[in-house]
């Protein structure tokens, strides 16, 4: 018998609207003076926010945006780049230009000139509109691209006649056209645009929201608290979905900060929140707080947590951990939401109806239980693209090669237990995971070869005790360079100035030479052998300079 997915389970049925906008209009409708919105006190000044904005105020001011967009010619498949970072005023823009059928590019307002510039280039954005706060940032990209972009601050009032790129047109179903397009690393350099119809938008909020048993979101009276960045798929597709369709309320606490976590968690009414490794480990190294034997939360969801400080964290905050294993691309998640839950392993979950899963071979082939593969996924057989995103932005030969035999291909290596539970192995993609920031090696391997300092170089992921991994760089200097700490500074510098400060370097490593196939290519798996070792001679740790800087 076949374990490759739960066959006998069918997807709960929805009804899909035109647009995530009509649906948020359904529920302002049957919610109106819930809260939509929630953010901390300490934010809500500084933010220009009401600690708690309801439905109806919040489709209020959607629909007086969107008359504000409509009115400066924005239009259905327009591109609009957004940089409003984690706070409420996002959402009005997003669900104002999702309603008119424009297509919207989240901004990392962490990125550099070079890195936003290219982001922007590449979406062919008609305009970008943000925060004050990053104006100089933002008009300093535009001009980098060397495009007629218009940039509008706090609102569209700037707008005016944007500039139109040859776009493929608006699909005649609305349902089906482009409402986002989120950029996420890939394994040959620069990141990649998933484009995300209005479908994939709904199917990942159903997804979420369709959680049962104990886990449920209930309606209308859940509060769920998303520190992760709104340019991330994980909260404003998948929570944010959710809440919508379950009239619950959004918590916003901006950038995770754990001196100020469970003040916010307990000010702010939290039920669940989602998590990355990361956090795990800051909280339990906190003191203890009386905020912590507080708060009203049962369940919390992420990826990532050490199995050493699983139960750890359970014991001691009263909070269960649930693992998934989600990406950009297919919308949905393996999640860990039953009894035997593995605590003591990497599980990262088990299939919900919606989601197909399998562990295949490199030919593709499915392998028995218990046997190490790449995990593939899909919706089903006789659709197995439904829900997923539309494919990589003008790279049509990377979304097939992705989808071969019609399984997404996901490039991280698990096993697959008899009762359905699926375990995170190692990653196939040349990808270093860095506190829930995926980060190409290629693309600091590229910024890298531009020093003068650097004849050759490799870039690898290491184990963190905080950060999941870290990138290391493996570094041939060019002749008469002297290998050492000023070298090293020296390097790090250089990538920073182009990459944003969480892809530069946290190690530094200089050798002679990199071990090479015969044909030259670099075999990154002899570096270290017999694993990292972090006392090696001409290892330089540069993680103290790797701060973020506003």
């Amino acid at each position: 018998m076949s374990h490759d997915f739960y066959d006998l389970l069918t997807e709960p049925s929805m009804t899909l609207k035109n647009s995530l906008y009509d649906v948020f209009l359904e529920s302002a409708q049957r919610h109106v003076d819930r809260p939509f919105l929630v953010v901390p006190s300490r934010h809500a000044q500084s933010w220009d926010a009401p600690r708690e904005l309801s439905y109806a105020r919040a489709l209020a001011q959607i629909e007086a945006m969107a008359a504000h967009y409509r009115a400066k010619g924005i239009r259905a498949g327009d591109r609009v780049a957004l940089a409003f970072e984690s706070r409420p005023h996002y959402f009005i823009h997003y669900l104002a230009l999702n309603g008119l059928g424009a297509c919207v590019v989240p901004l990392n307002t962490d990125l550099t000139v070079p890195e936003l510039a290219y982001q922007i280039g590449h979406a062919r954005c008609g305009a970008v509109v943000g925060l004050s706060t990053v104006e100089a940032l933002l008009a300093q990209s535009i001009a980098a691209t060397g495009l007629p972009i218009t940039l509008s601050i706090d609102g569209p009032q700037d707008l005016g006649d944007i500039w139109r790129a040859q776009l493929p047109p608006a699909a005649d179903n609305p349902m089906q056209r482009s409402a986002a397009i989120l950029y996420t690393s890939g394994t040959t350099g620069k990141p990649k645009g998933c484009v995300l119809s209005n479908v994939y938008l709904q199917e990942a909020a159903a997804y979420n929201a369709s959680l049962a048993g104990e886990i449920a979101i209930a309606e209308g009276s859940e509060r769920m608290m998303n520190p992760l960045p709104l340019y991330h798929m994980n909260s404003m597709v998948s929570t944010a979905g959710a809440v919508i369709l379950r009239g619950a309320s959004f918590v916003l606490p901006g950038r995770f900060s754990g001196t100020h976590w469970w003040k916010d968690v307990v000010e702010t009414g939290a039920t669940r929140f989602n998590y990355l490794g990361i956090m795990i480990p800051a909280l339990l190294s906190l003191p203890e707080a009386p905020e912590e034997k507080q708060h009203q939360v049962r369940f919390a969801f992420g990826a990532g947590v050490d199995p050493a400080a699983h139960r750890r964290f359970e014991e001691r905050f009263g909070i269960r951990l649930m693992e998934v294993w989600g990406m950009t691309e297919t919308g949905r998640f393996l999640i860990v939401d039953k009894e035997p839950r593995h605590i003591d392993t990497r599980a990262c979950g088990r299939a919900l109806p919606g989601l197909q899963a399998r562990i295949v071979d490199d030919q593709g082939q499915p392998l028995p239980d218990g046997a190490v593969g790449e995990l593939v996924v899909r919706h089903s057989q006789e659709r197995p693209r439904h829900g997923f995103f539309d494919g990589y932005l003008d790279d049509a030969a990377a979304t097939e090669a992705a989808w071969s035999g019609d399984w997404f291909h996901s490039g991280d290596l698990c096993t697959r237990s008899a009762d359905g539970m699926f375990t995170f192995v190692d990653r196939r993609k040349n990808i270093v995971r860095r506190s829930g920031e995926n980060i190409s090696s290629a693309e600091v391997e590229a910024a890298l070869a531009e020093s003068p300092l650097v004849a050759q170089a490799a870039v690898l992921s290491v184990p963190d005790a905080l950060r999941d991994e870290e990138v290391l760089a493996c570094v041939v200097p060019v002749a008469g360079s002297l290998p050492g700490p000023t070298l090293a500074r020296q390097i790090f510098d250089h990538v920073a100035a182009r990459l944003a400060y969480y892809k530069v370097p946290g190690w530094v490593y200089f050798v002679d030479a990199l071990p090479v196939t015969g044909t030259q290519k670099i075999q990154k798996h002899l570096i270290f052998p017999h694993g990292f070792e972090p006392d090696v001679e001409g290892l330089h740790d540069m993680r103290q300079h790797k701060k973020w800087k506003k």
